[in-house]
């Protein structure tokens, strides 16, 4: 598993869609987007940090024209952070017919401080996935809270490929998984369906897991340096979940 791969994002990301793998160009500006697991973080409400903007813009290639003096085309509103309550915070109340209850998906109440990013199409594609993969593995709406929050904190939810000098090991995916622990080939672990799959798998071997705290669920699985990190994502995973479900 990723050490403390909150530090670290997209560098190369593989989109499930576009293919696409961005350069390392301005990966230590990406930390930015970023908080340590102890930090009492504040909702995230006008997207990421200017340097991770111009980071993620640099390894896109979307400052090119910038860079040869030409008027940069504006970015399409697909590859905008979106701003509703994934980000912003959830509206309180009964939730939309269909759709899980707040206390179906926190049974267990937040612990600590909880930190929120903007999310763009990539992201909650993979969110999608994950949740995708709960409901085929049968963990329900509370294990895709599990998993939602396991991918924030390891990968942002993206999809990275091999960070090179920047890489734990050989762990990729979703959920930094490692080939060489036997969680699947490099492609296997970069595919998300398989990685939520698996990852789900693992979960439900986890005795009583339906009645553990997130984070020791997600820690027995993914055996972290920093077991407490995954809980400060609970409740932004919980919105996400509440509206893909």
């Amino acid at each position: 598993m990723k050490v403390d791969f909150t530090r670290w994002l997209p560098a190369i990301a593989k989109d499930s869609y576009r293919k696409t793998a961005l350069s390392v160009v301005g990966v230590a500006a990406l930390g930015g987007l970023a908080l340590a697991p102890t930090a009492a973080a504040a909702p995230v409400t006008t997207g990421p940090h200017q340097g991770a903007v111009a980071a993620i813009d640099l390894a896109t290639g979307k400052t090119a024209g910038k860079a040869a003096g030409k008027t940069a085309a504006p970015a399409r509103h697909e590859d905008q952070p979106i701003e509703s309550g994934l980000t912003t915070g959830s509206a309180t109340g009964k939730p939309p017919a269909g759709k899980p209850s707040r206390d179906e998906l926190i049974p267990h109440g937040i612990e600590g401080a909880q930190s929120r990013v903007p999310l763009d199409d990539a992201q909650l594609a993979n969110a999608r996935a994950i949740v995708d993969a709960a409901k085929k593995t049968g963990v329900g709406d509370r294990g895709a809270v599990v998993g939602v929050a396991t991918s924030l904190q390891e990968s942002k939810l993206y999809n990275l490929g091999h960070l090179g000098a920047y890489n734990d090991h050989d762990s990729q995916g979703l959920f930094q998984q490692r080939p060489s622990s036997g969680w699947g080939t490099p492609d296997q672990v970069t595919d998300p369906e398989y990685a939520a799959t698996a990852f789900f798998t693992a979960l439900k071997n986890v005795d009583g897991w339906q009645n553990l705290p997130l984070t020791a669920a997600a820690q027995t699985v993914q055996v972290s340096a920093f077991p407490y990190a995954y809980a400060q994502w609970e409740e932004q995973a919980a919105d996400i979940v509440q509206q893909i479900w």
